[in-house]
């Protein structure tokens, strides 16, 4: 008698014949009966699932074929002592992560007659995404592919990654995570617990188990449903290429396409079938489309939403089979190019340095810094400024600063760019522009995370140019900024303040990025006029995962503004699922599990010509500041304030500038001074400059 699951392989052959919609790849079919085995050692016909932590004697056997034809087996009283199943996915980022961890545990393990092996159960995951994940991974276990996801339904596996420990009779031992250092949006400095690799001691010490059972987060297994008859498709049905790629487009596909930032495509009938629920379950619980803002307060041209009647297309397409439908009821796709973001192609682009910079497969990699001069001779005003990772599954965010000349002219706080997860570029109205001065350099602060193999990466910037007489407003970039904050241990609500010091006397706002690290809980940004304080944003749940760039709808005239206020608020406690560790005093800190509380402002000043003496810009608090000179202190004279300034620069040059070079880079300085070097680094480029520390003395003198 044969066992139910080689009757469900006679089931998937049929429903092959019978419909597309429930079939692998087309060009993979003749692949099925040749690479899947799943056997029933004993005859019998009993359900191959079984309860959890009890003896299997049949359905967890089997026998798959990798990419290049060989077989694989996992059988009772196999060599190996142990056996760990895991189930991973070629384009989920946390089977990514696990990777390596996997293959130093398949390496260590190995002398203590234990052997893994992984399976790929993904409908979409076809052989050539098979190689490139092998490549990439160089994976010293076998993978296997589960065609029809047999061996998945068998483990009753949900996600990847998703492993299973065996013992020689097939007895589930351990299953669940193999550790909690990654989860959705998550990821701590070291792991917590290591689930699999205490199993595994305790196995081998003959000892029981003593978690047998974790919790796994993951990408759900975009399973085949197995059906004797295809979905009926009528004029009421909910196809993909009628309804659904329209739902994409709208919402998913600006991501979620080749070369983007979205770790798999939804562009392709194939594709979204296989990542359907998964896709379903991020909408559902508000991790996408991402967006953070509270839709009570404020207004913002680049806001996302998908509203419930998109959302109940895709749950009717998976209840309906999730049919293909009819190419001619496709819609005329959105040409996108990969890459450049904007329509027109750039007019300069440089790369951050001439070789790839290798970033290591794990642990924590420091802030990296490019120096790039782009040959710039005359002032350059630009439209757009972009910048391309090179590649974006390691480069967390990216920045590019201005550095001008010294004794240059200068606005704000030398902001061209920046590359951080969630942000889109934003078109600019006509005749808005950036000044980028003669002779400047271009900085690239680069922020890198391991993703568990050996990457490289070479980013980019691309540049859009207008003529100077274009020009009607500058942007500038503003900072509100609170840098000596200390948050105590277990603090669940500690907030932090600050303000915006200066603006321009005249323009609008255009644009406000907030900017907190893992323990960020919430953000809110006051504008104030004539003592009241009015809410222009609201971030109720801030995620360092997704740091938008807020375009206001209309933006705000800046005119009769007494104040730019902000508050973040930091969640150090326990509870807080991304802290690294509760019981830390956080301070300022370029890293992760440090802090940050600080708001970028993008303004746009009107160019006019002024008249002579006129005030070119004052303090938000009143106070009248004149355009060439820093203002004193007190009612001190102004030459002795120039003098005390001038004296504060030239002994810290003195004692710091070591080569002489005009800059006191953070090396440069002692031990003792480097955590604060923050103070005299007003652009975070790890470069004090001679106007940097005039500025900062011109204010505290």
């Amino acid at each position: 008698m044969k066992s139910i699951l080689m009757l469900g392989v006679a089931v998937v052959m049929t429903s092959i014949a019978l419909t597309s919609t429930c079939s692998v790849r087309a060009d993979e079919t003749s692949e099925v009966a040749a690479a899947v085995r799943v056997s029933a050692t004993d005859g019998s016909a009993a359900d191959p699932r079984t309860e959890f932590g009890r003896p299997v004697s049949s359905g967890l056997a089997f026998t798959l074929k990798t990419v290049d034809g060989e077989s694989v087996s996992v059988q009772p009283s196999s060599d190996s002592e142990f056996t760990v199943v895991c189930f991973l996915g070629t384009e989920c980022p946390l089977a990514k992560l696990y990777t390596g961890r996997l293959n130093s545990l398949a390496a260590t393990y190995a002398a203590k007659g234990v052997r893994i092996v992984g399976v790929i159960s993904n409908r979409q995951d076809s052989a050539a995404d098979i190689r490139a994940y092998l490549m990439e991974h160089s994976l010293s276990f076998p993978l296997v592919r589960d065609i029809n996801n047999l061996v998945a339904d068998a483990y009753e596996a949900k996600r990847t990654p998703e492993v299973y420990l065996l013992n020689s009779s097939l007895e589930i031992l351990y299953r669940g995570r193999v550790d909690d250092q990654y989860e959705p949006g998550v990821s701590r400095n070291a792991p917590t617990r290591l689930d699999l690799q205490e199993a595994l001691d305790e196995a081998i010490a003959r000892k029981p188990v003593s978690v047998p059972q974790t919790e796994v987060s993951g990408c759900l297994i975009g399973r085949v449903r197995t059906m004797t008859l295809p979905p009926v498709v009528s004029e009421h049905s909910v196809t993909f290429c009628n309804q659904v790629i329209r739902v994409f487009e709208q919402h998913c596909i600006e991501c979620h396409r080749s070369g983007e930032i979205g770790p798999f495509s939804l562009d392709n009938y194939e594709d979204a079938v296989g990542w359907a629920e998964t896709s379903l379950e991020v909408i559902d619980n508000g991790r996408m489309p991402p967006w953070n803002a509270d839709p009570e307060i404020g207004h913002f041209a680049n806001a996302r939403h998908m509203p419930e009647r998109d959302r109940q297309v895709l749950r009717d397409w998976i209840a309906q089979g999730m049919p293909e439908g009819d190419q001619a009821d496709m819609p005329q796709r959105q040409q996108r190019e990969s890459g450049w973001q904007l329509d027109d192609k750039p007019d300069f682009e440089v790369a951050m340095r001439n070789r790839p910079y290798s970033v290591a497969a794990e642990g924590t990699i420091e802030y990296q810094y490019f120096v790039v001069d782009p040959g710039f001779e005359e002032d350059k005003w630009v439209t757009a400024a972009q910048i391309i990772p090179g590649n974006r599954s390691v480069v967390h965010h990216a920045i590019v600063f201005i550095r001008p000349p010294d004794g240059s002219e200068f606005r704000g706080i030398g902001w061209l760019t920046a590359y951080v997860p969630g942000q889109r570029l934003v078109d600019m109205p006509p005749g808005f522009a950036r000044r980028i001065p003669a002779g400047s350099k271009l900085v690239f602060q680069m922020h890198y995370t391991a993703n568990g193999s050996p990457q490289e990466d070479l980013t980019k910037l691309a540049i859009q140019f207008c003529d100077a007489s274009r020009v009607t407003h500058q942007l500038i970039t503003l900072i509100g900024i609170d840098q000596e904050f200390e948050i105590p241990p277990r603090a669940a609500n500690h907030k932090v303040t600050g303000k915006v010091r200066w603006m321009p006397k005249q323009g609008q706002l255009i644009a406000v990025a907030p900017h907190m690290h893992v323990r960020g809980k919430s953000f809110v940004l006051t504008a104030e006029r004539n003592g009241i304080r009015e809410p222009l944003l609201s971030v109720p749940e801030y995620d360092f995962n997704w740091q938008h760039n807020y375009v206001l709808q209309p933006p705000l005239p800046i005119e009769d503004l007494d104040g730019i206020h902000f508050e973040a608020t930091f969640d150090n406690s326990a509870q807080n699922p991304f802290n690294p560790d509760p019981d830390e005093w956080v301070n300022w800190g370029d890293q992760t599990w440090e802090e940050m509380a600080v708001v970028f402002l993008e303004v746009a000043e009107p160019i006019a010509p002024r008249a002579s003496g006129s005030e070119e810009e004052t303090r938000v608090t009143g106070t009248e500041r004149k355009p060439s000179m820093p203002e004193s202190s007190g009612n001190e004279p102004e030459q002795r304030h120039e003098e005390r300034v001038r004296k504060f620069v030239d002994d810290f040059f003195a004692r710091l500038d070591a080569n002489n070079d005009g800059v006191v880079d953070r090396k440069e300085a002692p031990i003792a001074l480097r955590n604060q070097f923050w103070r005299f680094d007003l652009d975070g480029d790890q470069r004090a400059t001679r106007e940097e520390l005039r500025e900062l003395a011109d204010k505290k003198l």
